[in-house]
């Protein structure tokens, strides 16, 4: 019993590095290639930094509902959204006023919006069936579509401030920042292989852990499991914000939480129905109130202030407690 308790903290462990480094890889590789393909950065943060951020929750949420942990894989969407929001987008306002832009509150915090009440709806009954899996991806799509209509109309930037010092005062060239280079391709392969085999090894480690201890799948789907695959984003958008770089860390983790919900909810419950019983509906709801802060806090001025990072860390809390409770 301890010999194998020891495996699967040993499989949490390693894990948990795989995520980390197999999405900084990967994401470091797809913003070079974005920047060659001339996206602009608010847009980058939405989608392809999103996307390799995301990564974890894909591999995590998909491998748990194969092998038949359906409570796993959505306590683990769940819970990731209320890291991303409450403790990193709080945290890194709490080091920091983080500018907020228009758009972003606009057309991006309506699809947040959009995206959590679909998923609350859908839970309800404790299922996710592949109807409703394919009414969240279908929703993903069309705002993937909206936002590359969108894109094609707004300028590329020359210069993105802070990117080359660590004060992040100075500008610099893009091309001296992402300069686009042949090893970028192989590079972002790695990364999702290794993203691949350490969301595997957590969720082994993790559900072998809960089994030990008597602690419910959604539990430890919800705080430990989502906690790892949070990992890449806490340090994508805290790097980000520390650059000057507020759209990319901003956008990024509201277009995670896009992702994580109507992208990777939607594929795993079109792969397998996802049963999850009654502790999803009160979890998700919990989540619902917590998007609606972050919209109504990032559409009342023109940044988003330490007291309102301190108040969205808070909530964040009270939201794993929820889970806790709930499961």
């Amino acid at each position: 019993m301890v010999t194998a308790t020891l495996t699967d903290l040993l499989f949490v462990v390693l894990g948990a590095a795989g995520l980390w480094f197999g999405a900084v890889v990967l994401v470091e590789s797809a913003v070079r290639i974005a920047w060659r393909l001339g996206i602009p950065t608010l847009v980058i943060g939405l989608t392809v930094v999103a996307f390799g951020t995301s990564a974890p929750e894909f591999v995590v949420t998909i491998d748990a509902a194969l092998t038949g942990k359906a409570a796993v894989s959505v306590g683990n969407v769940i819970g990731s959204n209320v890291f991303n929001l409450g403790f990193v987008l709080g945290g890194v306002a709490l080091a920091g006023a983080l500018p907020v832009s228009y758009d972003l509150v606009q057309r991006d915090g309506t699809a947040l919006l959009v995206a959590v009440v679909l998923t609350t709806a859908f839970l309800v009954d404790g299922q996710l069936d592949r109807l409703e899996g394919s009414v969240l991806f279908v929703a993903l799509f069309a705002y993937l579509s909206l936002l590359a209509t969108l894109s094609s109309r707004e300028p590329m930037p020359e210069t993105l401030v802070g990117a080359g010092d660590d004060d992040g005062d100075e500008p610099v060239d893009l091309a001296e920042v992402s300069g686009f280079e042949l090893l970028d391709v192989p590079k972002l392969l790695v990364g999702l292989a290794v993203v691949v085999v350490g969301g595997h090894l957590l969720v082994e480690g993790a559900v072998g852990i809960a089994q030990a201890a008597g602690i419910s799948e959604w539990v430890i789907g919800a705080t430990v499991v989502a906690a790892g695959t949070s990992a890449p984003e806490f340090a994508t958008s805290l790097i980000a914000a520390r650059r000057g770089s507020a759209g990319l860390s901003a956008g990024n983790l509201i277009g995670s939480s896009v992702f994580n919900l109507l992208g990777v909810l939607g594929l795993a419950s079109l792969i397998t129905p996802l049963n999850v019983g009654p502790a999803a509906y009160p979890s998700s709801i919990a989540l619902l109130v917590l998007c609606l802060l972050v919209v109504v806090l990032l559409g009342t001025e023109e940044e988003l202030a330490r007291w309102e990072g301190a108040l969205l860390v808070v909530v964040g809390f009270v939201n794993w407690v929820v889970g806790f409770l709930a499961g």
